[in-house]
């Protein structure tokens, strides 16, 4: 649901030829770039650089077209590999079976060729392999990225159904905060609505803490270029104002998690967090709030939480004079609880929840 947002980013990343697709965005770009967008982009899951699209009706048929790709100009028999399948709608319903037949077509191609064959890594491969069928149509494209871009790096700990990184990327950039007054949130859980905080105000890359990228083992990797190109953004990363971000959480555990992934993050330290139930706090005014509440779909039963809901409503209304609050409701049937008008509602999905960013000003 951001595909919108994430087209806007690539375009301030610098992005020219660029444009919205289902689920995703279509664009061209150099090398340099790439490097660049796999570095910085904050919204983006993996940039696939398609080598090969081909209608495709049956297993056999992927296997002969596969073997027909010069595989050795991509990849060597030292190199190890991996492939990662989505099929939908299509006469092939199996995604790990259409992994295999992709890569017998590899293997075969080897053997034929050099005598042996690479090895397959699933856990931690040089060279990762996307193949997406879709309504009979495939295709196969190199994964630039090495596996998805929301593993930041610096979430080493967490807690029971945590927000993933790029949604709460998105819920910052939605609130529009950039810095004017205070953000805080007090159902911190392990930290990723304040570490996403943390980066954008600061301008801190997001893959900052990521080992390795994709594109780092292709055979026209640019090791000079990709190394100018990281000093350049770490370049403009800002410092932290003691006290502009917060947070809290009723489980201590989750205040030691978020203290521990904290530590991750340049100036990390510079964030309070401390262990308070959001009802026990005296007031926050003048100040955004930002929180992902509970909302009882994986975590027990919603219908408890609606009282819970309620007290986070009187909470609002009673102690957050002049504040804005932005809440993701994974939930949506859990919004009307809070009992306070709603200026926005934006949708937004959260796995396979259809939830709801909303917001509301506390007067």
């Amino acid at each position: 649901g951001i595909e919108e947002l994430a087209v806007a980013e690539l375009k301030e990343l610098g992005i020219k030829k660029v444009r919205q697709i289902y689920r995703g965005a279509w664009l061209k770009a150099s090398l340099e770039q790439v490097y660049k967008i796999n570095y910085c982009s904050r919204l983006i899951n993996r940039i696939l650089a398609p080598i090969l699209s081909f209608d495709c009706h049956s297993t056999k048929y992927l296997k002969i077209t596969a073997s027909k790709i010069e595989w050795d100009k991509l990849l060597s028999v030292e190199n190890t590999f991996a492939i990662f399948s989505t099929v939908s709608n299509s006469n092939i319903k199996h995604s790990q079976y259409a992994s295999l037949v992709l890569k017998d077509a590899i293997a075969d191609y080897f053997i034929e060729k050099k005598g042996k064959r690479p090895s397959v890594n699933k856990t931690n491969p040089d060279i990762w392999i996307n193949l997406h069928i879709s309504k009979n149509r495939a295709q196969i494209s190199i994964d630039t990225s090495g596996g998805s871009l929301h593993k930041r790096g610096y979430r080493t700990e967490s807690v029971k159904a945590p927000m993933q990184e790029i949604l709460a990327s998105t819920i910052i950039k939605k609130s529009g905060w950039n810095g004017e007054n205070p953000l805080i949130d007090p159902m911190c859980g392990s930290g990723t609505l304040l570490a996403e905080a943390i980066l954008k105000y600061k301008n801190i890359p997001s893959a900052y803490n990521r080992k390795r990228f994709g594109f780092e083992n292709l055979p026209d990797f640019d090791k000079d270029k990709w190394k100018e190109i990281k000093q350049n953004c770490d370049s403009q990363i800002s410092d932290l104002p003691e006290g502009l971000i917060s947070g809290s959480d009723i489980d201590k555990d989750a205040v030691k998690i978020t203290k521990t992934n904290f530590e991750n993050i340049l100036q990390g330290e510079k964030v309070k967090i401390k262990q308070i139930d959001f009802r026990d706090i005296s007031a926050i005014e003048n100040s955004t709030i930002i929180c992902n509440p509970p909302y009882g779909i994986r975590m027990g039963d919603s219908k408890k939480l609606e009282g819970f809901y309620r007290d986070l409503g009187d909470f609002l209304k009673q102690k957050c004079k002049g504040s804005t609050a932005w809440i993701y409701c994974g939930n949506r049937e859990l919004i009307k609880s809070i009992g306070l008008k709603t200026s926005v509602k934006i949708p937004l999905k959260n796995g396979g929840l259809d939830g709801r960013l909303v917001k509301i000003e506390a007067y």
